[in-house]
């Protein structure tokens, strides 16, 4: 199975159109070794030849056109096959709307979260407005073929980030995905937004690659730097360092490959020269670009 990393930044990209920080005012100038990234995004084939999105940012379209493997092959035939949401976010599902064009959507979504896009936020039903699309329940813990010899299985994280649509706490608001090559058993997960890996460790196990939430360094990051009220895990992301940070918790498994995701443009591991992108490194995990692809 091949993965590949469509946008890794979290929501706003690298650097942040209304951001003047540390890392945005050096990515735009130039000033030290860092890449501008977009907003979280995932595909995976299992030949290169069908592609499944794992959410659809607003940068869908520069991601696909940035991703030779994503191209129309004949008239307007694409070879993404569907699109797997974790959660119900803007930044994970308005990409929807842009591919409206096409001739329907596959879209595999758990109940909570198809019911904030029809409801709460009807995005669902603008976007019927333009195309068919066809919702595949997806259901926490049951293992489902996805096609082309892949399957996954879906996974509740728990969350107690204060929901703009719908429930704060019902179950499958947020879910991870554990990926496999049904030819070889060989398995990926992909965890983009998690507030306690605690409930979602047995998820990881076995796993040969982890793609996973590396949305700030510290905490606090956002409250020190003055760009917000709330901490990291207020927001529904561990930190990646301190006690109980992501670092310490994953940097002992053994997984073959092992990479932060969704990171925050405040991050300083987006800063390749920086001393906390070292010790991430040293640690030996590593820092999702954009354009990044992984055979597992």
């Amino acid at each position: 199975m091949w993965i590949r990393v469509l946008g890794s930044a979290a929501g706003g990209g690298f650097p942040q159109w209304n951001c003047d920080c540390p890392g945005c005012r050096a990515v735009r100038e130039g000033s030290r070794p860092c890449r501008p990234r977009t907003q979280s995004s995932l595909a995976v084939s299992a030949d290169r030849d069908r592609w499944f999105l794992l959410n659809a940012s607003p940068d869908v379209l520069t991601q696909i056109e940035s991703s030779p493997a994503l191209h129309p092959r004949a008239g307007r035939a694409t070879p993404v096959a569907a699109v797997l949401l974790t959660d119900a976010e803007l930044d994970h599902t308005l990409g929807l709307l842009l591919l409206r064009e096409g001739r329907g959507i596959d879209l595999h979504a758990t109940e909570s979260v198809r019911a904030t896009l029809t409801d709460g936020n009807p995005l669902l039903r603008t976007l019927e407005a333009y195309c068919p699309v066809r919702w595949h329940p997806v259901v926490p813990d049951a293992d489902t073929p996805l096609g082309d010899g892949l399957s996954y299985r879906a996974f509740d994280v728990p969350t107690t980030k204060r929901a703009r649509f719908g429930p704060t706490t019902e179950k499958g608001r947020v879910v991870g995905y554990r990926l496999t090559d049904e030819r070889t058993g060989r398995s990926a997960v992909y965890l983009p937004g998690v507030q306690d890996l605690t409930p979602v460790r047995d998820q990881l196990e076995g796993c040969a690659c982890l793609l996973v939430d590396g949305t700030c360094l510290d905490d606090d990051e956002l409250v020190r730097l003055g760009l917000a009220g709330r901490t990291a895990r207020e927001m529904g992301h561990v930190p990646i360092a301190g006690d109980g940070g992501s670092l310490a918790q994953l940097a002992p498994l053994p997984v073959e490959r092992k990479i932060y995701v969704h990171v925050n443009n405040t991050n300083p591991i987006l800063l390749e020269d920086s001393p906390q992108r070292r010790v991430v490194e040293e640690h030996g995990m590593e820092v999702a670009m954009d354009g990044l692809e992984v055979q597992v």
